[in-house]
């Protein structure tokens, strides 16, 4: 028996079986193409990798987000969320008439309410971003929430420790969730202090055997903090020393990233995706009592906040279809800012639609950034956006991180999700939208100052590339659907 010639029979009969899969699973065209030239082209590695990494998460949930069992009781809550949202949206504030569409849509996706009187501040950077953190944490009475992707074991990470350890000691309930990949430096050092001193801390998605993990999986992206049902922070800063600035901290790279403080109601929705992130993670069924959602309204402001969260067990992309609504009732003006910008077809479609309409897109992206493969893909996407009259801006003075959005200096969006296919559909995100004028205006000016720390791409320039980085861009574009 030619024992080669069967190998090669079986081994193509399982390629064509696995392409089979691929094309039957795979719900986005350019995606399926990337996994079937990956499989035709990579003998069984490419195979591998589409089963470890491309299955539909979709067809297959994860974890069921439901917090109450009850249906009559859950029917009669969603009813409610619809009822005040539907109110707030009477009130015919400009900022939420403009929105009303992106409202709707987050409410019919994710029933994500939209809430008034909250105060929204701004946090650029790690260094303006923890010393609020710890200023909350310190005055916790009752519970601290925190959900993060990269928490390290350096000097940031144990004066966070040091802290949740006092709070837990004082009586204050703390949980911790943490990506099993981002967060690996803890995995068997703070992790197991956590534990022994009273905090809860449990992995999302655990890692069985880290050495074939990478980042291409599924992993927990949010940077969630909640306390006393009061108080929220989301943004792009992870628990780590690199995203802080100066001091004593010895980072080699300026790192620029935005967070946010919410005050108010407008942290329900971030509470409640923590608390079913949690139930998944350990595995216990914390119900939704009345300490965990206070929704007390903010005396001082009346901003409008509504979450969006989703991941590769939500129904929808709701993160993508959120930022694609968000560019479409543009009429003026679209910042965004973003360090990973490899959208796909729908978002570059809807960017170069307005663009092409009247609407100024500037668009702030790494000049200095920290994935080669990346980077060229990315790359890929700005001639014909340039050639639409979108402005693009290469940040020169440090790593962008920031991950924002203002449309028409009205709405704005801050969160944890990239512009990217694993943003939209590997990755569990959270993003907090934001109608208020004054907000968007504080957003509108960050951008422009960090405007003065980049370089304009010049379209005429761009064309002059030589033939073998748009090849090398080109080429690497063909796996961006599973970037």
């Amino acid at each position: 028996m030619n024992w080669a010639l069967l190998i090669e029979i079986v081994y193509f009969i399982v390629l064509a079986l696995v392409c089979v899969l691929i094309i039957y699973n795979t719900r986005n065209t350019s995606k399926t193409l990337a996994y079937l030239l990956l499989a035709i082209f990579v003998p069984v590695g490419g195979m591998v990798f589409y089963f470890m990494f491309g299955t539909n998460m979709r067809k297959h949930i994860i974890y069921s987000k439901k917090l109450i069992s009850d249906e009559k009781r859950l029917k009669s809550l969603n009813e409610k969320i619809i009822s005040s949202t539907e109110k707030i949206i009477k009130s015919n504030r400009e900022e939420i008439i403009e929105g009303e569409g992106l409202i709707n849509l987050l409410l019919q996706d994710n029933l994500s309410p939209l809430t008034v009187g909250n105060e929204v501040t701004l946090l650029i950077n790690g260094e303006n971003k923890f010393p609020e953190v710890f200023k909350a944490l310190k005055a916790a009475r009752n519970h601290i929430h925190l959900e993060y992707y990269i928490y390290e074991d350096d000097r940031i990470g144990n004066l966070m420790k040091d802290i949740l350890l006092e709070k837990a000691r004082e009586g204050v309930k703390v949980r911790l969730i943490y990506d099993d990949f981002g967060s690996r430096s803890i995995r068997k050092t703070i992790t197991r202090e956590f534990r022994e001193g009273g905090v809860e801390a449990y992995p999302f998605n655990r890692i069985r055997l880290l050495f074939f993990a990478n980042r291409i999986n599924y992993r927990n992206h949010r940077k969630i903090i909640i306390v006393d049902g009061k108080i929220g922070f989301t943004g792009g800063i992870n628990i780590s020393d690199r995203y802080i600035n100066g001091g004593n901290y010895n980072t080699k790279l300026y790192w620029r990233d935005t967070h946010i403080r919410i005050d108010g109601p407008g942290i329900y929705n971030l509470q409640h995706t923590f608390l079913c992130d949690w139930n998944f993670c350990s595995g216990q069924k914390i119900q939704p009592l009345t300490e965990y959602f206070h929704m007390v309204p903010h005396t001082r402001k009346n901003f409008s906040v509504q979450i969006a969260s989703s991941g590769p067990d939500s129904p929808n992309s709701t993160i993508m279809l959120s930022l694609l609504k968000a560019i479409t009732i543009a009429k003026k003006e679209i910042l965004i800012t973003t360090p990973y910008f490899i959208p796909g077809g729908s978002i570059i479609d809807g960017i170069k639609m307005v663009a092409l309409g009247g609407v100024t897109v500037k668009i702030l992206v790494p000049g200095i950034y920290d994935s080669v493969i990346v980077n060229l893909a990315a790359r890929s996407y700005y001639g014909e956006l340039l050639r639409a009259g979108v402005e693009i801006y290469l940040y020169r003075k440090g790593f962008i991180h920031a991950k924002t959005m203002v449309i028409d200096n009205s709405i704005s969006i801050v969160g944890t999700a990239n512009m990217n296919h694993r943003s939209f559909n590997l990755d569990f995100e959270v993003n907090a939208i934001v109608y208020a004028a004054e907000f968007a205006q504080q957003l509108n000016k960050t951008f422009h100052d960090d405007l003065a720390d980049a370089e304009k791409i010049e379209y005429h320039q761009w064309k002059l590339r030589p033939p073998y980085v748009k090849l090398a861009e080109r080429t690497v574009r063909l796996l961006s659907p599973v970037m």
